[in-house]
């Protein structure tokens, strides 16, 4: 199973033909699409199941696209936000970048290429930041195990030139007399 096949991308478009086409391209290259027309079902899909990443086109009725990656920014920190719109101006794009805190703005029409390029970047800058979150959490649990307090019986921590952990008793051992 290809590493695509456990990515799941939501698009929101209230165009049928947009995401009809999203839809077959991201599929070729092995992703799980979901698909909704309006922002409302993209929130309520969302409740429902994971995902990995949003692609959201900025003007649809009810709610902006903007709007709604910033809800998914809030609830979904984990989810990769994109917007790809045919009304691209310069101050959407800075309120995108800045209240959504998207991972990119892309154009209509958009090229394959670099969608496929955008998505991939994206899903690897993700795994990069999952994997900090898991080693820093290691790290913490590691440092409340080492705490001193919490473990009456090691008296003493030294480090050796490399950084390991040295640990020595409180009561020295001897060696035996010789007689």
């Amino acid at each position: 199973m290809s590493k695509n096949a456990e990515r799941s991308i939501m698009l929101v478009d209230d165009e049928e033909n947009i995401c009809r086409s999203l839809r077959r391209t991201l599929k070729q290259e092995g992703y799980h699409v979901a698909v909704a027309s309006e922002p409302a079902e993209a929130l309520e899909l969302l409740q429902q199941s994971r995902v990995d990443m949003v692609i959201s086109d900025h003007l649809m009725p009810n709610m902006t696209g903007l709007e709604l990656l910033k809800i998914v920014r809030n609830r979904y920190p984990d989810c990769v936000r994109i917007m790809l719109t045919g009304h691209a101006d310069m101050q959407t794009a800075i309120k995108a970048i800045n209240q959504g805190e998207i991972y990119r703005f892309l154009t209509k029409p958009w090229d394959n290429t670099e969608l496929k390029v955008t998505i991939h970047l994206a899903f690897e800058e993700l795994d990069l930041a999952r994997e900090n979150r898991r080693i820093l959490a290691a790290a913490r649990r590691q440092y409340d195990l080492l705490q001193l307090s919490e473990h009456p019986g090691i008296s003493n921590v030294v480090r050796d030139s490399t950084g390991a952990i040295l640990i020595e008793d409180d009561v020295a051992v001897s060696p035996p007399e010789v007689s």
